[in-house]
């Protein structure tokens, strides 16, 4: 019985819609902004693990060249 209860208070596909209308018509103007920060948080993100990886390189090729010099 309580599960038909939670399934009734989910929203439908036409309800879907009308949020999404709702929310484009009070938020639209900040959309594009919220996608830029977005856009470059995920950026820097990938341009930090790469650095990370390529220090990482560096290191294991400075191990490898104090373990020949010994």
């Amino acid at each position: 019985m309580s599960k038909l209860i939670v399934l009734a208070l989910i929203p439908g596909g036409y309800e879907w819609l009308i949020i999404l209308a709702v929310v484009l018509v009070f938020f639209g103007n900040r959309i594009p902004g919220v996608a830029r920060s977005l856009g470059s948080g995920i950026t820097e993100f990938r341009k930090g693990l790469s650095d990370g990886e390529n220090d990482s390189k560096d290191a294991k090729h400075l191990e490898d060249k104090d373990g020949e010099s010994s």
